[in-house]
């Protein structure tokens, strides 16, 4: 019998800060299901008593062990430093080492738990962090005189051709690998074998798989590795900041039959058992008249402070190139306290090899400061690091809680983490955000649903394995969470496509990659033994099949760089990422190379433009940055309405009283106060949007003869997008003018020439929640947006081929043979290439449900929509009158715009008090 933790305490050989006898351990129980040799490992690893964890295992190891050592299904919630994801392995080499100790002959030569990581680098850490107890445990064993030979690999897209085929002789006991190459090794002839053995499966970071299409393609795989496994396996997620939890384990466990309950499953839910140290911090109480270059002395200054007074800091910006220019300023302005030795900058764009140096650094505590984007929010422990600097709004409480909480890297240590705003917008986003955080709040995972590209891999993967009752193949779909309600007339919509079932589709060079028929008689050309006589079945069409799934499938698009020319002349002028165009829209004005040019039109991978002196409507940083979540941007609104009612009550002394109840300084008490102040004196008491208004504001600009509107919806970027597309659809049929779009996180603004008069209140007003869907659609056609989806997602449909034969096809090479086939698509019945990507933009990209559901609101007059006419913008529409970088680390000094704006509010307000004293004193 295995002695208790109290026993293997009281006879071990370390010094403890406390008396096993007299003190009392809450997880003896939790011990005790370890091997005699897992136990010591782990009570000399961990033997250190955190009064706070009442014992040596963390509360995630505390509750996950003993749901996995019962084969329990799990989803374990906790902070980042709390060891859950040892939680999650511990159980499991537990049970591989008793295993392989009862059985003469050891572990079989196969596969029995799967990890797997959003990120290579992430597995990558997890494959060295299993080495210590594999090893540790070993030596233990050793010692007695006994052999173990627990092996553990990675697989992912690196991995040689030569350790493959290693992998097939000496297989890995605990394989660890991404979601792309689960899929492929499902449908490796020889490889998948290995995986029927499977018992545990890890889905690391999973609230980061869930909410996009990677996520949706390993749900499926996970239930095609249910159907070949010998047994089911138990699957374990593991996750920091996500919510709402239960459909999270849903989306983990699937179901056991289609249209059935979720399987069972524990929840581990340890979130908010770790201490937060967190404060918003502004520069300034006056951010738009303090000289930009105090503002940016005072910033650079305090990030020096907070680095020294740390040992190891950590400092995200929202796009690369702010990385880079951070680093670089600290470097210029503190020339001898930052070199290459103990600072440096980690971002996708760069090179493995430097991204390697730098996370080294970090581990190895080398490096004083590091600055990113978004590159090391998941991944590499880092156990010198007790700081955390967000300069600017991360845009949501889970990415916010995830970035902070890398630092403090242990449970029982305080995660310390600054937020620093230089833009007012951004210091409204960040007070509510910290405060939420908090709280407990986080912002939900919404995930695709029933989407036909990634239902098309696999549907293909699957045929190509074996012929299939096409009942069953289904059935395999539907228990997926995301497929879980995909009818028969979608299944019916994904068979036509992928039996090429449309007149003039092979002409397109776009052929059949399944049959679908029913088993004939024994003695008819196409009968199998195994299925009766007038079975429906599906099997895989082409002899390049496997070759073709093996080197096309994936989730993850290709992108590229479009040249950039000017119409009169061809003149090339720079190049873009394609990711920027889907903001663009025809008459949209942007900077390249310091000079302005007005959006015509693309053509495959070339845009061109018209050089303009216009004002530019898209900033140049809009596509790398993450969106406003739509759970934030309700809370922003809701925030906004306390703030009216304090200033209502208590005017602005009791607006900064109930703003010092928020992890803010105060400065940004005072600047956020005045913002609102301001508002409410500018426009009077309907100036600034509720739960239950949204304020629009009318500007004739005579000057530049352009009527513009600043649409307050502050819901988020998704969500204004989509609305901003459907006013704008309703616009141009009334006005029949260009009408100009620029969006952002807190609303929109509209801009068409002075003698088109519109009601932009109105027609939000008078839009209908059930045509939300049909008018959006339309208003995409002819977009640069849907020509780029239509691409992506035909390129994962397997309609378009990446790779074919030994050819590959660029990005840009699938965006021309992408836009040859659109038209001809959109006049096909119901095709599924076409609905998806219909699907994608609108549900995925612009919020389609959250449109819908304020709208319905505005419908039942639960919110209201209120007009001004003003002769300049409100100051909480100046980011919208100017959508100037609010990435203050990149954005050109707008301040004398701002000023400007400023100015003639102030002298409005100044007017209208005046005229206020004249009239009382009148009386």
């Amino acid at each position: 019998m295995a002695r208790s933790g109290r026993d293997r305490l009281c006879d071990a050989d370390s010094d403890y800060e406390f008396d096993p006898e007299t003190v009392e351990i809450a997880d003896e129980d939790v011990l005790s299901l370890f091997e005699p040799a897992v136990a010591d490992w782990w009570i000399d690893q961990f033997g250190e008593f955190v009064a706070g964890n009442g014992g040596f295992f963390t509360p995630p190891q505390r509750g996950a062990i003993p749901h996995i050592h019962n084969e329990q299904n799990a989803l374990i919630c906790a902070p980042t430093g709390s060891g859950k994801t040892l939680a999650s392995f511990a159980a499991i080499i537990n049970e591989l080492f008793a295993r392989e100790q009862a059985s003469p002959d050891g572990l079989e030569n196969s596969v029995y738990c799967l990890y797997i990581s959003p990120l290579k680098s992430l597995a990558n850490d997890i494959h060295r962090n299993l080495t210590v107890p594999l090893e540790g445990i070993a030596d233990r064993l050793a010692d007695d005189g006994v052999d173990t030979d627990i092996r553990h690999a990675i697989r992912h897209g690196d991995t040689s051709s030569s350790d493959r085929q290693a992998m097939l002789e000496t297989t890995p006991h605990i394989l660890n690998t991404t979601p792309e190459t689960l899929a492929i090794l499902l449908n490796s002839p020889k490889f998948k074998q290995k995986l029927e053995t499977v018992e545990y499966v890890i889905v690391d970071e999973i609230h980061s798989l869930a909410e996009n299409k990677r996520g949706t393609h390993l749900a499926v795989s996970l239930e095609r590795l249910e159907a070949m496994a010998e047994e089911s396996p138990t699957r374990i997620g593991c996750s920091a900041t996500v919510e709402p939890l239960s459909t999270v384990g849903e989306f983990l466990v699937g179901r056991q039959q289609p249209g059935g309950e979720p399987r069972d499953y524990e929840l581990v839910d340890s979130r908010f058992v770790r201490e937060f140290d967190i404060q918003l911090e502004c520069p300034t109480d006056d951010l738009i008249n303090t000289p930009r270059e105090i503002v940016q002395g005072r910033f650079y200054d305090r990030l020096h402070e907070l680095i020294g007074d740390n040992d190891q800091t950590l400092v995200f910006t929202n796009t690369r190139s702010g990385a880079e220019r951070v680093l670089q300023t600290l470097r210029e302005r503190f020339p001898n306290e930052y070199d290459d030795t103990n600072s440096g900058c980690h971002h996708g764009s760069l090179s493995k090899g430097r991204r390697k140096e730098i996370e080294t650094g970090l581990k190895d505590g080398d490096l004083d400061v590091v600055t990113t984007s978004t590159s090391l929010e998941l991944g590499i422990d880092m156990p010198h690091l007790d700081m955390v600097v967000q300069v600017g709004s991360p845009k949501s409480v889970a990415a916010l809680l995830q970035r902070i909480g890398r630092a403090g890297h242990q449970l029982g240590e305080t995660v310390a983490g600054r937020v620093i705003a230089l833009d007012r917008d951004e210091l409204v986003e960040c007070a509510v955000m910290l405060r939420k955080a908090e709280e407990g709040f986080v912002d939900r995972v919404f995930i695709p649903e029933n989407a036909a590209d990634v239902a098309s891999q696999h549907v293909y993967g699957m045929a190509i394995n074996r012929v299939w009752r096409e009942a069953e193949l289904k059935a395999t779909l539907r228990r997926a969470y995301p497929y879980r309600n995909f009818d028969d007339t979608e299944w019916e919509r994904l068979m036509r496509y992928l039996t090429a079932d449309y007149a003039g589709l092979e002409s397109k060079d776009v052929y059949a990659k399944i049959w679908r028929d029913t088993n004939d008689a024994p003695d008819g050309d196409h009968h199998y033994d195994e299925f009766p006589v007038g079975e429906p079945l599906i099997g895989k069409r082409g002899r390049l099949a496997r070759v073709i799934y093996m080197t096309n499938i994936g989730t993850i698009p290709d992108s590229f760089s479009c040249d950039v020319l000017t119409r009169q002349g061809d003149e090339w002028v720079g190049s873009l990422d394609e990711n920027y165009l889907d903001t663009l829209e025809p008459g949209d004005v942007f900077v390249l190379g310091g000079s302005n040019y007005e959006y015509s039109y693309r053509r495959g991978s070339k845009v061109y433009v018209d050089p303009t002196s216009a004002r530019p409507t898209v900033p140049s940083w809009f596509s790398e940055r993450l969106p406003l979540s739509y759970d934030l941007g309700r809370e922003i609104v809701v925030f906004q309405g306390n703030l009216c009612e304090r200033f209502d009550s208590g005017g602005v002394a009791g607006c900064r009283e109930w703003l010092r109840e928020f992890p803010i300084d105060e400065n940004a008490v005072r600047a956020i106060s005045r913002l609102f102040e301001e508002q409410l004196q500018y426009l009077g008491p309907d100036a600034v949007s509720t739960p239950d208004r949204i304020v629009v504001e009318e500007e004739l600009d005579r000057a530049e003869y352009q009527r513009r509107f600043y649409v307050h919806s502050n819901y988020g970027r998704q969500f204004n997008d989509g609305l901003s597309r459907l006013v704008a659809f309703h616009c141009a049929q009334q006005a029949t003018a260009n009408v100009q779009v620029a969006v952002a996180d807190n609303g929109f603004s509209v801009q068409m020439p002075l003698n088109r008069k519109v009601d932009i209140a109105g027609i939000i007003r008078d839009l209908d929640p059930g045509d939300v869907t049909t008018d959006l659609r339309a208003a995409l056609d002819g977009t640069d947006l849907l020509q780029r989806y239509f691409r992506i997602n035909a390129t994962r449909s397997l309609m378009i081929l990446k790779r074919y034969k030994g050819y590959e096809k660029s990005a840009a090479q699938q965006q021309v043979s992408s836009e040859m086939l659109l038209s001809f698509a959109q006049d096909l019945d119901s095709f599924a290439v076409i609905e998806e990507t219909y699907r994608e933009i609108m549900e995925d990209k612009l919020n389609v449900s959250g449109i819908r559901e304020v709208l319905q609101r505005v419908d039942r007059d639960e919110i209201e929509i209120v007009a001004h006419e003003v002769d300049s913008p409100s100051p909480r529409a100046f980011g919208l009158a100017t959508l100037m970088a609010s990435d203050v680390v990149l954005a050109e000094d707008e301040s004398a715009v701002l000023q400007e704006f400023h100015e003639r509010v102030v002298a409005a307000i100044d007017d209208n008090s005046s005229s206020v004293s004249e009239a009382i004193e009148t009386d």
